[in-house]
């Protein structure tokens, strides 16, 4: 049973913890309510310390710690620590209104993409969806503000020649790294994460099982992304090459120079990739853009819908066509001939 009532013109929704029975009914009536009548009007009823959004967000993140890959609470402690507590750490969870959160997002957006705009609010969601539950608050504030339009991913691919500028120019171990990421489709996380103990040359095939990111070795993005997925046969010289490197190590395929795995995709970014596009003469693209080429050109040449969203660990092939519909090429045939006598 829940009870509603106002005080000094404000609107209160508590629980009273009990099933809805015609008995629990005359308790509240002949003796809860009136109970709560004498706090209201002694000030008692107020006197519960409602947690600021600093001091819930700790509780929040305790509640999920058991069952959120270690990198999912990394970015949700570094969504709260940037983004929420700035603007929101010493208010009370209950003094937060629709437009308090509207002028927030605002805010962000200016500054952030919608995209990121979105995981940062779904982090401060979870926080009052916890108070919510704890019934802390009685309704959360940012279920009533709309959430900011996606923009539309940019596939940005590399041109085939690209490509084999890229992959010939390219030095050390970089060179297996660019042809990873062009004949695989593997996310860079994936790729630095990658162990020796994972790649079957007998078998010609890769089973990616972790990512890598800020220095938390985990599991692939999503539970679709651990696969197997085929080497093809222009990838092999590359690995080849590459074992000569790194595989008397029996570690990661990629060690840096302390023979360690790459803390973060980061620092092979900001200094080979960058390094090696400018020595190409190629527009900076992220590394990403590497995994969007081979998906374009795959689907270009018209291999198989269903093995292109396998290497790319797509939960289905509808996924991988929403994103690279545009791609697929259509042979120039007539359609629906049978109706020509209709």
């Amino acid at each position: 049973m829940w009870i509603t009532f106002y005080h000094q013109s404000k609107r209160y929704r508590r629980s009273l913890e009990l099933d809805d029975t015609k008995a629990n009914r005359k308790l509240a009536t002949t003796k809860i309510i009136p109970e709560i009548i004498y706090k209201l009007n002694s000030g008692e009823f107020f006197k519960t310390t409602i947690p600021t959004v600093s001091e819930y967000a700790k509780i929040s993140l305790e509640l999920h710690s058991k069952n959120r890959k270690a990198s999912t609470t990394y970015d949700y402690e570094t969504s709260i620590r940037l983004h929420i507590l700035p603007t929101f750490g010493n208010k009370p969870l209950n003094e937060i209104k629709p437009s308090d959160i509207q002028l927030w997002q605002n805010s962000l957006l200016e500054k952030l993409k919608p995209r990121r705009v979105r995981n940062i609010r779904a982090t401060f969601n979870t926080i009052f969806d916890d108070a919510l539950r704890d019934e802390i608050i009685d309704k959360n504030p940012i279920s009533r503000v709309k959430t900011p339009k996606l923009d539309k991913i940019e596939v940005k691919s590399f041109t085939f020649q690209e490509m084999k500028t890229i992959i010939e120019t390219a030095q050390g171990e970089m060179k297996a790294f660019v042809a990873l990421g062009f004949f695989t489709g593997l996310r860079s996380g994936e790729i630095i994460g990658l162990k020796w103990s994972d790649i079957d040359f007998l078998k010609k095939e890769i089973y990616v099982q972790r990512a890598i990111k800020m220095g938390v070795v985990s599991t692939p993005k999503t539970k679709h992304s651990i696969r197997r997925i085929d080497i093809l046969d222009n990838l092999l010289p590359y690995l080849r090459e590459q074992y000569n490197f790194t595989g008397k190590h029996n570690s990661y395929v990629f060690l840096n120079k302390d023979n360690e795995h790459y803390y973060d995709i980061k620092r092979i970014r900001n200094t080979k990739w960058k390094h090696l596009l400018k020595e190409c003469n190629i527009e900076y693209r992220t590394i990403y853009q590497m995994r969007h080429t081979f998906a374009t050109i795959m689907i270009e040449n018209g291999e198989d819908i269903l093995w292109v969203s396998n290497m790319l660990g797509h939960s289905d092939s509808s996924m991988t066509l929403q994103m690279y519909a545009k791609y697929r090429k259509r042979d120039d045939v007539k359609r629906a001939i049978f109706l020509k006598d209709i």
